[in-house]
């Protein structure tokens, strides 16, 4: 597999959320996690503990931090988002979800290259999010094809 998936989270709120998109992070092989914000911690979700595996960085401005040639895509519920479905995941990319209880600020936003939002009914919480996003990235890229199932 060619490329890589990096997460960037701005002031996330929940442990039990940061964990579990650690935990994310580790199946679906996302290369970095970037955390911008005083508001976390790592949490018993993150069962395999990925932190120990895949590089988190703490910064002030998690767009600062992103790889050359890296595009960013935040997930965001704003009027000109498109939907996830829609998304042709690029080669290099790092997803950007805003808090649980708020959204990423527009200055963030106007410095991404695409807004994509998931398509439901309600919210889905941050760990939830993360999830689905690099769900798609491997199922639209086909790497499930050559991936064995590994024990939690």
């Amino acid at each position: 597999m060619r490329g890589y998936a990096a997460i960037g989270l701005y002031r996330p709120k929940d442990p039990k959320n940061l964990g579990a998109v650690m935990r994310a992070a580790g199946c679906y092989g996302a290369g970095l996690v970037a955390l911008q914000g005083a508001r976390f911690s790592m949490s018993s979700t993150d069962t395999q503990k990925a932190h120990r595996h895949v590089p988190v960085i703490e910064t002030s401005d998690i767009l600062s931090v992103v790889p050359v040639g890296c595009r960013v895509i935040a997930v965001e519920f704003i009027d000109s988002a498109r939907p996830l479905p829609a998304l042709t995941h690029p080669e290099r990319a790092m997803y950007v979800f805003g808090p649980e209880d708020g959204s990423l600020p527009p200055s963030m936003l106007e410095r991404c290259d695409d807004v994509v939002y998931i398509p439901t009914d309600y919210c889905l919480n941050l760990s939830m999010a993360a999830n689905t996003v690099l769900y798609d990235r491997m199922a639209k890229r086909a790497e499930w094809s050559s991936v064995p199932p590994k024990a939690a």
